[in-house]
């Protein structure tokens, strides 16, 4: 049986001045800056929507399966290219776990959320040179 389409994802963004943009998308706003002064730029953005991304499906698949998760910390640096469009190239992920979470469960979370449900990396290309890296505090 097929899965309904999901609706489309809308955003909107009002230009406020100088680089600055009033972002909105269903009930949460922020603003944009060209310039990541006033607020995040677009390319913080992309990083912290895959971090998200990642940190919500490693959070979901864990305490689903009943695992003791009492934190979750993600540090992601990326790399970009040297040229316009400057694009990701290298993106590295460390997550630092809290918890007595067993690392077969931490790195069954990691790999299913790049493997099938991290909409946003799915959604990047996939020339993007990807590396994770996790640690267990009990």
């Amino acid at each position: 049986m097929t899965e309904p389409q999901p609706a489309p994802l809308t955003a909107e963004l009002l230009w406020t001045g100088g680089m600055t943009f009033a972002a909105r998308s269903g009930s949460s706003a922020i603003v944009v800056d060209g310039d990541g002064a006033a607020g995040p730029s677009p390319v913080q953005l992309l990083a912290e929507a895959l971090a998200g991304c990642m940190a919500s499906d490693v959070v979901t698949i864990l305490t689903t399966g009943r695992h003791p998760l009492t934190g979750l910390r993600i540090t992601l640096t990326a790399e970009r290219a040297r040229q316009p469009p400057r694009r990701f190239v290298r993106v590295g992920l460390s997550f630092h776990v809290v918890g007595n979470v067993p690392a077969a469960a931490v790195e069954r979370a990691i790999a299913l959320s790049i493997e099938t449900y991290c909409s946003v990396w799915h959604s990047l290309r996939q020339d993007i040179e990807l590396t994770t890296a996790y640690d267990i505090h009990p």
